[in-house]
């Protein structure tokens, strides 16, 4: 199963998670007894934890972090050498954990404060207790006069907790600790009010535990949540021994879920609510404002406890409703351990559920990130975090005031890559982002998809004007921090006509259609890898003129001119990295001053927004040491050319599809993969005209430059534009993918793949075969052999017959693309010297 499922597996490891209910850390000389990291016991129940499955288990995870003897006395003996800071650093980075949402109402001795928890952790949220508020409030000196009333004390309660709203992401409710669960949200004011003098006689400092009064505080506060807009977490199942652990069952909110004064109040039953995980999986698919988390039984449980608690949860709940949680505190390795099991237990269960026919491997993929960040970043109005446990971000909409959003990051860059392969973006201050702009979008003229690298105006012929209006709307999982701009965010952004409702231009939704049909029609999805070619220049001044003249003089992987530039491709691979954008290899290339960088396969809509952001960072980070990178396909006719090579392959439940098997091998490819390529071997010459999209692209595809200049396929043939390879780790009768060379940067690369996975489902569709593939240099067959385009007018006119790629990606986006080639042909045809600015637009 780990085979098939490897790509779920990569999906659960590499999430950077979002913990929705944690505590407090304490400092290491505190007395609360570490044994405590294992289990809810205490007292003289605590020194049977050793014997616990989950201790054991548990115990081996710790001491394999720390790469010490798995015996409590040397893990605690390793803490104790390495400090609360060394082990928290450990313990968070291998937990990937980019935001926790804290429950600061349980008090530990020494324990630490919630800005302290930065250092651990880039994003922190309060999650604020009600009854620990209540009791504050009543356990006050001022509150001890016989004056006081069920009315002065709800005053006092509602006033302060309206007063600490927009600093808290949650409110949090521990009724079931002291009265159950069972609450009366119509408790009258007269059984409240004899509740609270009852607990005024009682010796300070008050623990309030008549129920007629934490049902009325439990109810005014859900009154509260409703007017603010928070959600409300409630403790559900076990805990430790001050529970009555059979009236902890979640079935007992029936009242308060059915009045409908809750109706719109998400209420969070926490903790897997175990052993009740099958009610609080009903109670969630059949009430909308129920929703889901596992923590705590998630690691306190044996291995197939925890399975079995999540899959049961998963039983009915919707997938949207279910989030991932450590319930760590005290111990950053209760965060740890927490994080480590739910990844696993996560991957098993969905696993699980791709074997049962419930789910498809994409589908379960999705889940992944819907489990431990989406559903979380969605529920508690949460800034995107995007990025591993070193990107910084900031808690906004219920949690902080724009002025502190502000204090962190200043702007937020909406991108969007145009017809024309260029790359634009709209900049908002932090505070109005996340206040109205990442719901809302700004607003952006038609005019913007008819634009060329010439003029910031649309092309006749495109339908785009400057009347009509779309929304650029973030998508959020998308967002991370700049890492060459300490104070700003960047977010890929869709093009919206309506709230929702995709304008028929948009890029990114066009990839997303087709992706779908292929899907739909085939179970097939596409993998994408792309290479980054691009020159480096550095100013020269001369006689007043400036020039950008080549970095340096080298050839292909010269070793001197890698070493020249490795200051930069360092802080690029850095910068790179922290951006969750995995780099495979970087080298120097035949150019002068010319490198690549090429990127890890991945599916092809994250594959596209992902190389817009590698190019913006290798750009950025150029222009930071005074320098100039230019992916321009050809920006020196008398040398080499850049390409953006991408690296395609199909898969199907987490297997490569495009690969031959004995059984189906069509020149090492399988039926799927042969018919797919077929199709774009058929179209290529139309494909040309979003993948090779200006005149200057032509000025690359040339023979004898390993461009691909002839219509023509091989394996391992780097003259033909359409080779299959056949990488290290794949039997040599078979290849695991193809790539597609005439690709360069002036594409946008969403409609250059869109292009492309419309011709493989043209193949698909038809049946198409390939033809023999070519074995040597393609120019040897200059005579038998069509030359694929060799101008932008050529691609154009098969283009405007393609009538596949009208009905698959769009008539009028097909017909707005034309009109902008043909535009590009006429201007730079009559401004042959327009060319040089071109290195400062691609």
């Amino acid at each position: 199963m780990e085979a098939r499922y490897a790509a779920l597996r990569r999906a659960t490891e590499e999430v950077a998670a979002v913990d929705a209910h944690a505590h407090n850390l304490v400092e290491l000389g505190s007395a609360f007894p570490f044994l405590r990291c294992f289990s809810e016991a205490e007292g003289d129940a605590l020194a049977h934890a050793p014997h616990s499955l989950s201790f054991k288990r548990s115990l081996r995870d710790i001491a394999a972090l720390y790469n010490c003897e798995a015996s409590l006395e040397k893990v605690e003996e390793f803490r104790t050498a390495e400090g609360l800071k060394s082990i928290s650093s450990k313990c968070f980075q291998a937990a990937n954990i980019s935001a926790i949402l804290i429950d600061d109402g349980i008090t530990f001795d020494k324990m630490l404060d919630l800005e302290s928890h930065k250092a651990f952790a880039p994003v922190i949220g309060r999650v604020l207790r009600i009854e620990r508020l209540a009791e504050t409030i009543i356990n006050d000196e001022s509150f001890s006069g016989s004056s006081w009333t069920l009315d002065s004390f709800t005053e006092s309660y509602v006033a302060k907790l309206k007063s600490v709203s927009s600093q808290i992401v949650s409110l949090k409710s521990i009724a079931a600790y002291r009265s159950g669960l069972e609450i009366n949200p119509n408790v009258s004011k007269t059984d409240a009010e004899d509740g609270l003098r009852k607990e005024l006689t009682g010796p300070r400092p008050f623990r309030i535990t008549n129920k007629n009064l934490i049902d009325y505080i439990f109810t005014c506060s859900l009154e509260i949540a409703v007017s603010v807009n928070l959600p409300v977490q409630i403790h559900t199942g076990f805990g430790d021994k001050d529970l009555d652990l059979r009236k902890c069952n979640p079935l007992h909110l029936r009242a308060v879920l059915e009045d409908k004064r809750f109706s719109k109040c998400q209420i969070v039953l926490l903790h897997a609510s175990y052993p009740f995980s099958k009610e609080a999986s009903y109670l969630a698919s059949v009430y909308s404002q129920v929703y889901l988390d596992f923590g705590l039984a998630i690691p306190k449980l044996s291995v197939h406890g925890m399975t079995s608690s999540l899959k049961e949860l998963l039983e009915l709940a919707p997938i949207k409703k279910v989030m991932f949680s450590t319930d760590g505190y005290a111990f950053p390795e209760t965060y740890y351990l927490g994080a480590k099991r739910a990844r696993d237990v996560v991957y098993h269960a969905l696993a699980t559920a791709c074997e049962d026919g419930d789910l498809s491997s994409q589908e379960a993929i999705e889940a992944v990130e819907d489990i431990f960040r989406r559903n979380t970043l969605n529920l508690y109005k949460l800034n995107g975090t995007n990025g591993s446990i070193n990107h910084e971000t900031a808690i906004a909409g219920g949690g902080v005031s724009s002025s502190s959003v502000e204090e962190d990051v200043l702007f937020v860059r909406i991108i969007w890559s145009d017809a024309s392969g260029q790359n634009r973006c709209r900049v908002v201050p932090a505070g109005r982002f996340y206040e109205v702009t990442r719901n809302k979008g700004v607003g952006l003229t038609f005019a913007v998809m008819g634009m060329t690298s010439f003029c910031d105006g649309p092309a006749d012929g495109t339908n785009l004007t400057g009347v009509g209006e779309i929304r650029l709307v973030p998508d959020m999982p998308t967002l991370l921090r700049l890492p060459w701009s300490s104070r700003e965010e960047m977010v890929m952004a869709d093009m919206q006509i309506r709230p929702g409702e995709a304008w028929e231009y948009c890029p990114r939704n066009t990839l997303r259609k087709v992706t779908k049909v292929l899907l739909d029609e085939f179970n097939v999805t596409m993998k994408a890898g792309f290479e980054n070619e691009f020159f480096l220049r550095r100013k020269l001044v001369s006689d007043g003129v400036e020039q950008w003249v080549p970095y340096d003089n080298t050839n292909y992987c010269s070793t001197s001119a890698f070493d020249g530039a490795s200051s930069i491709l360092q802080e690029v691979y850095s910068s790179l990295k922290t951006s969750g954008i995995v780099v495979e290899q970087l080298h120097a290339e035949s150019g002068k001053g010319q490198f690549e960088i090429a990127l890890k396969y991945i599916l092809c809509t994250l594959a596209a927004d992902k190389l817009i952001y590698a190019r913006e960072t290798i750009k950025s980070i150029a222009r930071k040491h005074g320098l100039l990178a230019t992916f321009l396909p050809k920006p020196d006719l008398n040398d080499i050319g850049s390409g953006s090579h991408v690296h395609l392959s199909l898969w199907e439940n987490d297997q490569n599809v495009f690969m031959g098997s004995s059984k189906d091998n069509f020149y090492g490819m399988s039926k799927t993969g042969a018919q797919f390529l077929a199709g774009v071997y058929h179209h290529l010459s139309s494909i040309l005209a979003f993948t090779a999209p200006h005149p200057n692209s032509y000025d690359r595809i040339q023979p004898n430059t390993w461009s691909g200049a002839y219509l023509c396929w091989g394996k391992e043939n780097r003259e033909a534009p359409l080779r299959t390879a056949c990488p290290p780790g794949v039997p040599i009768d078979l290849v695991s993918n193809f790539e597609i060379k005439s690709f360069d940067a002036c594409a946008n690369p969403h409609l250059g793949l869109a292009a492309i996975v419309a011709a493989g489902i043209d193949g698909l569709r038809r049946g198409l075969k390939l033809p023999e593939p070519i074995e040597s240099n393609p120019a040897d067959y200059a005579s038998k052999l069509k030359r694929l385009p060799q101008n932008l007018q050529e691609s154009v006119e098969s283009l405007s017959g393609d009538k596949v790629l009208h009905e698959l990606i769009g008539d009028k986006l097909v017909t707005a693309a034309i009109a902008i080639r043909k535009a590009e042909i006429d201007h730079y045809a009559k401004n042959p010297g327009a060319f040089n600015d071109l290195i400062y637009r691609y």
